[in-house]
């Protein structure tokens, strides 16, 4: 048994999430939020058998998209933020980190 954990953006969730219920993948989703830009993210909670992770992985790269994101980053980070001016910035945002662990047992209750 292997536990899958995927963090995804919030865009790509509801495709990800009906992708998952077609495959007859349960998932449960937790709301977390990304660091650097502090944008909203899902995180998937997937436990499946070892011959079903190839299968996740592949729903997994085919419904989480890469795309472009324009943010608005200071000039510096200086102390004194008074004086600082912001710029846009172009920064690759979206795609999967994906997490795949073993489960030693496995308990419903």
């Amino acid at each position: 048994m292997k536990l899958i954990i995927a963090i995804v953006q919030d865009e790509d969730e509801v495709v990800l999430s009906k992708a998952f219920q077609e495959a007859d993948f349960q998932a449960t989703k937790l709301s977390s939020t990304g660091g650097f830009l502090r944008s909203g993210n899902t995180t998937f909670l997937i436990g499946t058998e070892a011959k079903r992770v190839e299968a996740a992985l592949d729903i997994i790269r085919d419904c989480s998209q890469e795309r472009t994101q324009t943010v608005v980053a200071p000039s510096n980070f200086d102390v004194d933020y008074n004086m600082s001016q912001n710029y846009p910035v172009q920064v690759e945002v979206g795609g999967a980190i994906v997490f795949v662990l073993p489960i030693d047992a496995f308990y419903r209750f």
